[in-house]
């Protein structure tokens, strides 16, 4: 009798559970079983397995094998455990020795030729492999960059199975390179990029090929709405944006991810390991370092944007937009149920999702950019445009944003049409450039985690308003004018919360220490929109 254990990592979300996998050699008549509540997909597995140890020049046991995934309890999934797998075998078979695997946490699908193919999650399994005391795993090659960006493991690469045989035995490493002699893109790599798991992701600064990624400058005139865009990255505060057809309401949104601040090293791993996951993240790009950029179209499902699917959920956009800007065009088009389902993790930052194969929690903490037109044909507010939208089409227009998610939206901004001189005059309109509002955005960041030092928060709009009535306290009779709005009912008490945040990120712009009344009243004016008689800043005039 012949027994050998290995590990793996099975993923749920981006959450990671080390897995044992034990196999087991008795006499008896040859047959291969695999239990550990295993999926289609992992099932599939004996049969790669077999044909890949055979075709690696190894011997296969006519035994009857059994292999268990334990614990068996959690539900397992994906081609990720052959490797681990064919390794177990291989040590009861005494092909290689059980003691030298026994510590060895393996990660990677087997082709029948051998070849280990890359697979999706590298990154969040290695980490939890970390958390659980693992120094030592293996990963395909085109994975090991992904891998080595978990600090204190040690990564080795292979290729094929043979050459995993030859490192555990200290034999010699046969050579598999890619077949690239006529200059083709390594096939192996085919599996990590899933087409149209996207769902309009993007990177900032990237994907653009050979253009320079979008400039705020581009964008002529709207200096109330370049205002806001700023106040919204420096402070995190979620945006909304409306105005007639052609405005620029999507210009700004597509530049906002350009002037906010890069990623920080933890940001960078969690939003890696949801686009690792969701089969998004660029070969050969192991980090991501700026802020995603999601845009789904107004017929997304509620799975898409939240997250779901069949099985174990996948992650939906606002979690390929986590640390980075969620952008809804058209925002009254979408489904009402699928932007109520938004409230949630615009408070939590997370999304929790139950299915009857498990619980999943993915992050989602993201700024959130809504665009809508006046009316249903947008005409509304254009002079001698004719719209003819009678006033109860153009109230259920608007009422199909609902007023709990509108509460939750600290930025509302009307965008004004482009008038003649701001879009061909000398100028052009021209503002300033990305570069140059980014440098202010980072500023203001960084007095702001300055302040919050030694807290669970960073930005402004991440703090509890308990927390900034008694804890940071604003400038004498500051919100005065905000309190006398809540008496009136024109904000309710979330609504004073976040003018309150919002009024802190005006004054880390403007280098102060706290709010005082002007600050209050242009975080009152961007919330409500009602005009307080705030003159814009110099650098917006500009």
């Amino acid at each position: 009798m012949g027994f050998a254990r290995t590990c793996s990592v099975a993923l749920v979300g981006v959450e990671g559970v080390v897995v044992e996998v034990q196999a087991d050699l008795e006499p008896g008549v040859a047959a291969f079983t695999l239990v550990g509540l295993p999926d289609k997909t992992l099932v599939e597995s004996r049969d790669r397995v077999r044909a890949a140890v055979v075709n690696s020049g190894a011997e296969w046991p006519q035994k009857k094998l059994t292999v268990g995934l334990s614990p068996a309890s959690v539900p397992k999934s994906g081609s990720g455990f052959d490797l681990a797998v064919a390794a177990a075998v291989l040590g009861a078979a005494e092909r290689v020795d059980p003691a030298v695997i026994a510590d060895l946490l393996l990660i990677g699908e087997l082709g029948l030729d051998g070849r280990v193919r890359p697979v999706r999650g590298i990154l969040p399994a290695v980490l939890a492999a970390a958390e659980a005391g693992y120094r030592q795993v293996v990963v395909p090659q085109q994975c090991a960059a992904e891998a080595a960006l978990v600090p204190e493991v040690s990564v080795l690469g292979v290729r094929s199975l043979r050459q995993l045989i030859a490192v555990l035995t200290d034999g010699e490493v046969p050579d598999e390179g890619p077949p690239d002699a006529f200059g083709r893109p390594d096939p192996m790599t085919a599996g990590l990029v899933l087409p149209g798991a996207g769902l309009g992701t993007g990177l900032a600064g990237g994907g653009y090929g050979a253009c320079a990624p979008p400039d705020l400058a581009d964008v002529a005139g709207q200096h109330g709405a370049r205002r806001a865009l700023e106040v919204a990255a420096a402070g995190g505060h979620h945006l909304f944006l409306t105005g007639p057809p052609g405005a620029g309401k999507t210009m700004l949104a597509e530049r906002l991810p350009g002037i906010m601040p890069p990623l920080t090293r933890q940001d960078s791993l969690e939003v890696t390991a949801v686009h690792s996951v969701a089969g998004i993240l660029p070969p050969g790009e192991p980090l991501v370092t700026v802020a995603p950029y999601c845009a789904p179209h107004h017929s997304a499902t509620m799975q898409s944007l939240v997250g779901g699917g069949n099985g174990m959920p996948r992650p939906g956009a606002v979690s390929l937009a986590h640390r980075g800007v969620l952008f809804l065009d058209e925002a009254p088009e979408f489904s009402g149920r699928v932007l109520d389902a938004l409230r949630q993790p615009l408070e939590s930052g997370q999304v929790v999702i139950a299915r009857a194969a498990g619980v999943m929690r993915l992050p989602a903490r993201f700024l959130m950019v809504l665009a809508a037109n006046p009316c249903p044909c947008g005409r509304q507010t254009l002079h001698g445009a004719g719209c003819e939208c009678s006033p109860s089409a153009v109230r259920r227009y608007q009422g199909r944003l609902s007023g709990p998610l509108l509460d939750r939206v600290d930025l509302r901004v009307g965008v004004e049409p482009v008038s003649r001189s701001d879009l061909v005059g000398r100028s052009g309109g021209r503002g300033e450039s990305s570069e140059a509002v980014a440098l202010r955005v980072a500023g203001a960041r960084a007095r702001a985690a300055e302040r919050l030092a030694d807290t669970p928060w960073r930005i402004n709009a991440e703090v509890p308003g308990h927390e900034l009535r008694t804890r940071w306290l604003p400038a004498p009779g500051a919100l005065a004018q905000a309190e006398r709005d809540l008496e009136r009912g024109l904000l309710t008490a979330r609504g004073l919360d976040r003018v309150l945040r919002v009024a802190w990120t005006v004054a880390d712009l403007a280098g102060k220490g706290r709010p005082d009344p002007h600050d209050v009243a242009v975080a009152l004016e961007l919330r409500t929109g009602i005009a307080r008689g705030v003159p814009l800043p110099q650098e917006c005039r500009s």
